[in-house]
């Protein structure tokens, strides 16, 4: 599926020519780079249930991340083997950023949302201003 406009529901897409410009850069400095322009980024597929889980949990707490989908982007295969190193070999999709930082996986951004400290990172971040 191709999204025609650059949002999609409530969190920013970002489209795949966006992309293209910065494919001459290391692969692991190109993710750096990605995770540090908007105050929150999803790498994502976009056929995941629980990368669609992770963009509505945002949504919902009214943050609007960048989002990544990693089989419609040019460069997926390569920043996915990025994500597996920095990950340590887990589920490599969903992967949160937040204020430039890695958060982790869904189990990471699911353990903070239950104890507490994730509205803290958002608020941080800039991403919730309440």
């Amino acid at each position: 599926m191709q999204y025609q406009a650059e949002t999609w529901g409530y969190y920013h897409h970002v489209p795949a020519s966006t992309a293209r410009q910065s494919m001459m850069v290391d692969p692991v400095e190109r993710v750096v780079r990605l995770a540090s322009e908007s105050a929150v980024v999803i790498f994502s597929v976009s056929t995941c249930c629980m990368c669609h889980a992770v963009k509505r949990l945002f949504c919902g707490m009214g943050v609007s991340p960048a989002v990544y989908e990693l089989d419609q982007h040019p460069m997926g295969k390569e920043i996915e083997r990025v994500l597996v190193r920095l990950l340590g070999n887990t589920p490599t999709v969903p992967v949160v950023f937040i204020g430039g930082k890695l958060v982790g996986a869904m189990d990471r951004v699911m353990a903070s949302h239950i104890n507490g400290t994730l509205v803290p990172l958002l608020k941080e971040a800039g991403a919730l201003w309440l």
